[in-house]
Order: structure tokens, then sequence, then C-alpha cells
């Protein structure tokens, strides 16, 4: 199903055969070339988020950045319940690949997304040109995934607003303040387009439910360093300088001494670095496209 948003930005629901529910996106670019990229957000974002980031690309690439279960207007069911891994957000990407018989593409994400993405390459191979991730996560250790599930980034989660009257309210709550500091204007409008959806006593309430968001945050139990090293593309990585989420690691470290790999440090940027570099998010994108 198409859904028209604009000239430039154009609307899909994509229903997704066993997966009880239909996976949303926005695509850029010309409708009439294969797919060139595949993009998939960090937690509690969407696919509208990235939308200053990924519209300039369709000048000449046709991308479709996608709503993550649990996220934006996708359908898919939200069960946490005994939820212990991302490997449903990774097969329902893996379903997307299937249904649209997408082949050569190019795999990239921000966060979770990015995560998401390395295991769905190891999992279909055949269908992946490369990788381009930002900042994803990736935690090594049972010790450190425990920790990840009592931090203070589960219990703000599970904290946070999930009601307010209106977008322009949550718009003029967030401007400037917390995780939103560095934001533009633009990106946080996008962002609370989808990020919120209408209810029916005329007020929005989130549309990444904080219990979902908080699962995200503790459902560690997928093998991503194995993921990568199941890799036979291209894999380049934007990793934080501050507060990365992409943890250091000898297994990456082998990767990337024997070329596998591509890791470049961002000064001056933190787990928001899409947000803080788009033009390197951007320019790396083309370059895997031009590869």
């Amino acid at each position: 199903m198409d859904l028209t948003v604009s000239d430039a930005t154009r609307g899909r629901l994509i229903d997704l055969p066993g997966r009880d529910g239909a996976m949303a996106g926005l695509e850029f670019g010309p409708s009439d070339r294969p797919i060139d990229i595949v993009f998939a957000h960090a937690n509690g974002f969407n696919a509208r988020t990235y939308r200053t980031i990924l519209e300039p690309l369709g000048d000449r690439l046709r991308v479709l950045a996608v709503d993550q279960r649990g996220h934006g207007r996708s359908t898919l069911p939200t069960d946490s319940a005994g939820r212990g891994s991302w490997y449903d957000l990774r097969d329902d990407l893996l379903a997307l690949l299937a249904v649209l018989d997408l082949r050569g593409v190019i795999l990239a994400g921000h966060s979770m997304g990015g995560a998401v993405s390395v295991l769905a390459q190891a999992a279909a191979p055949e269908r992946v040109k490369s990788l381009v991730l930002a900042d994803p996560v990736v935690i090594p250790s049972v010790s450190e995934a425990e920790a990840t599930a009592n931090s203070p980034l589960v219990q703000g989660a599970l904290r946070r607003r999930a009601v307010f009257p209106s977008r322009e309210a949550v718009i003029a709550a967030y401007t400037g303040r917390g995780a939103f500091a560095s934001w533009s204007a633009d990106m946080l409008a996008d962002y609370v387009a989808d990020g919120f959806r209408d209810r029916t006593d005329g007020q929005v309430e989130l549309s990444c439910a904080p219990a979902w968001e908080a699962s995200n945050f503790t459902s560690h139990g997928h093998d991503t360093l194995g993921a990568f090293e199941a890799a036979r593309v291209p894999i380049r990585i934007l990793r934080a300088a501050e507060g990365s989420t992409c943890r250091e690691h000898p297994r990456l470290d082998a990767l990337q001494a024997a070329g596998r790999i591509r890791i470049e440090t961002i000064p001056g940027t933190t787990h928001f670095l899409p947000m803080e570099r788009p033009d390197l998010v951007q320019a790396a994108l083309r370059e895997a496209a031009a590869a």
C-alpha cells in the first residue's frame, strides 16, 4: 500500500507474510529504479526522524527507511513477555527483503537499527551488497548486557511521559532538552510527526510504548559479534567519540585488522551521530552505493 506524503517522500505500508502485521516506511528517490538502501532507525525513533538526512540522497538513489516493530506507523505486534533478543526485529527485516525481493541492497542503520542490519545480513548475505552503520549497538558480554538491562536508559524509558495534549506540546517540551538538545527543529518535528499517534480523546501518545522501548534496552540475547564475523560484504562503522554503544572488542579489532570491517571514530560526536554529522552519514551512503 502506498501512502502519499509529499512529492519527494512516499509513505508505504508493506504487509509481511507470517509476521502478523505490516512494516511502514518512507521512500525517497526515483521509483523507477531498484531500492539502493534500506535504513533502520534507533530504539524509540522512527523512519521519518531521519528524513532530512536521507531525502537528499534521492537525487540519485532510491532509499527506503522503515519503521521497526513497535515504532512509527508499523502495525507489527509487540509482546515483550519472554522476549530476550532482537531476532524478532531481524526476522521482520528479512521478511521485508524477501517480500520486496531485494538483492544487492545496502543495509544501513543507527544504533539498534545498525545491529539489526548486521544480524539480517548474516542470515541473508545473498541479498546484501554492504553495510553502513552509525554507532550500532554492540554489547560483547553478558555482564554488559545485564548492566544495560539495569541502566538509567531502561528506567528512563519506563518513566517517559507517553501522552501529551498535542504534537505542538511535545515539540515545546522537547526543544533544547536532553537527547534533543543538538537536534534541528526540522528533525525534531519529523520525529514527533510519526513518533506520536492520535488518540480518540484528541490527545497524542507515543507510537513506541515505554514498555516496548524498555524491552529493546533489556533484550540482548542476539549474537551481534558472531554476525559481524559471518559477514562477507564490506562493513563501514561510524563510531561516536563519546558514549558510544559500539563497544571496543578484540573480535572487532581482528576484523578491522583483516580488512573485513572499517571503523571510524568521529571526533565531537555522541550516540546521536547522525543528527550531529548528517554530512558524514550521507557521504558514507553515497560511497557505498558507488562501490
